[in-house]
């Protein structure tokens, strides 16, 4: 019967506890991050609590993958960082307990963790993208909240700016209006002694009512024909005027299904298929525009080659030789053979630019695809190596706290995210295959997870610098000896001579 012992248990409670409160922190600072971006998108909309609460929510499922390699690597740093400091480790390795023996239990833990990364990818992390996404889009389209200031120009509302010098209650004290909806040119300037502002009962339109005022348009359309240069303008008085304005206060919220088609909302089946589609469309149109370019423009290629034999075939070739025939022109047959030639040329290049454009649409769909279909699998895998780098790295540097092991964290997080960008960016582009884009982070930080680990399995002392002079001097050694000898034997073979 399976028994859980001490050792197990001790080491477990150690690194969740950690690990629960780097992934929290991990979290709040990366969504602080998130929020600092789309800021612009949230103050002064009049936003309920309950969309905020939705905005948080899906923000932080979505920064999960962010967050969750760091907080292992940081985790795993700080509890073997603390047992090493504590002379823990020390203890147990006189013991005869392996540094693999103590990793076991976080070992099943951390591919638990894996295994629920991989599918929080699949299927939790594509519907949190869209709904955020979707309500992003929203909260852009949504108009500001109509708040008129004291002593500075309101622009909220789309062609019109709004003054006002003093406020008192729901009356506006000596307002200026200027109203560009219909073109500069037909500006209309508007000042009032007072106002009042209301909104629709559908609070699509604002009713402004103006008091004892003022307007002042331009009528361009009636210019004086003594003086082009002068346009009109018409000067009205009123005790009040009221404006019908479009200002749509309300959140209309996007349909999540126009996102569908995304990248991001799919899970591995749906971008397989999407991929396998595309790409047979892609192939299709390929194919046909190469032959369509090949049976129009080449000459010598409209004709059906079956119907002839190969020595045919050569006859024809040799009878139509392009430059026999432009040097049996006279001069103005050649000027206008060229001219005919440049604009075929023209025209190819034309069709040459057009196809090509289509079918990078194409195939930027089937790398986005593909790269969304790599990042599930490499979420996994790097919470994997971060571990395999964190927890044998704080065994050899024996310092734990919230010091040494968070600027360690931050370095190695910092130039995973390179890396992993770097590749992104390659695979998006299509300058490399997406799963080496993908893949490289990976690639490039597993020999430094397994050089860590044997580092650590066998004691050795990684950041002691007598060590790294002793080898280089045994290098240089052994350089030196390596050519005295070569000098050596080059001087007997002279005396030889």
């Amino acid at each position: 019967m399976f028994r859980i012992k001490k050792i197990d248990s001790y080491v477990f409670k150690r690194f969740f506890t950690l690990f629960l409160m780097t992934f929290l922190i991990c979290i709040f600072i990366l969504l602080m991050q998130f929020l600092w971006r789309h800021v612009a998108d949230l103050v002064g909309k009049g936003v309920s609590w309950s969309i905020l609460a939705e905005f948080f929510v899906y923000s932080t499922f979505s920064l999960v993958p962010l967050a969750l390699p760091l907080a292992i690597l940081l985790a795993s740093l700080m509890t073997f960082g603390n047992m090493g400091e504590n002379f823990e480790l020390t203890a147990m390795k006189a013991a005869g307990i392996s540094l693999f023996r103590i990793m076991r239990p976080l070992i099943f833990f951390i591919s638990a963790v894996c295994i629920g990364a991989f599918f929080f990818s699949n299927f939790v992390l594509p519907i949190s993208q869209k709904k955020l996404y979707s309500l992003i889009i929203s909260l852009k389209q949504k108009s500001p909240e109509f708040d008129i200031p004291k002593g500075e120009f309101y622009s909220g509302i789309p062609g019109v700016n709004i003054y006002v010098r003093d406020k008192e209650g729901g009356i506006l004290k000596n307002m200026m209006i200027y109203d560009f909806s219909k073109g500069f040119d037909n500006a209309r300037v508007m000042v009032a002694d007072s106002g009042r502002v209301k909104f629709s009962a559908d609070n699509k339109y604002l009713l402004l009512s103006l008091y004892n005022g003022e307007s002042f348009e331009n009528l361009p359309q009636q210019q004086l024909n003594t003086s082009p240069s002068s346009i009109p303008y018409r000067r009205e008085t009123f005790k009040l005027k009221e404006m019908l304005l479009d200002f749509d206060n309300n959140f209309n919220r996007i349909e999540e299904s126009a996102l569908q088609d995304q990248h991001v909302s799919k899970n591995i089946k749906q971008l397989t298929q999407s991929i396998d589609s595309v790409t047979k469309i892609a192939e299709s149109r390929s194919e046909s525009q190469g032959k369509e370019i090949i049976s129009q423009h080449f000459i010598g290629r409209e004709e059906n080659p079956i119907r002839y034999s190969k020595k045919e075939i050569k006859a024809i070739k040799t009878e139509l030789n392009p430059d026999t025939l432009f040097l049996s022109l006279n001069q103005a047959g050649m000027e206008r053979a060229t001219s005919i030639s440049i604009e075929r040329a023209k025209a190819m290049k034309s069709v040459i630019d057009y196809n090509k454009i289509m079918l990078e649409e194409q195939l930027n769909y089937v790398r986005r695809h593909e790269i969304e279909r790599h990042r599930k699998f490499t979420l996994s895998f790097a919470c994997l190596i971060f571990f395999f780098i964190g927890a044998p790295l704080g065994a050899i540097i024996r310092k734990g706290g919230l010091g040494a092991p968070v600027v360690i964290s931050v370095l190695m997080f910092i130039f995973y995210y390179i890396i992993d960008n770097t590749g992104y960016k390659m695979a998006r582009e299509g300058l490399w295959p997406s799963y080496e884009g993908m893949w490289l982070s990976s690639a490039v930080l597993l020999p430094i997870g397994i050089f860590l680990t044997y580092k650590a399995a066998v004691d050795a002392s990684l950041f002691n610098p007598e060590q790294y002079i002793k080898h280089w001097m045994i290098i240089k050694n052994r350089y030196n000896s390596l050519k005295n000898k070569l000098f050596d034997k080059s001087q007997t073979k002279l005396i030889s001579q």
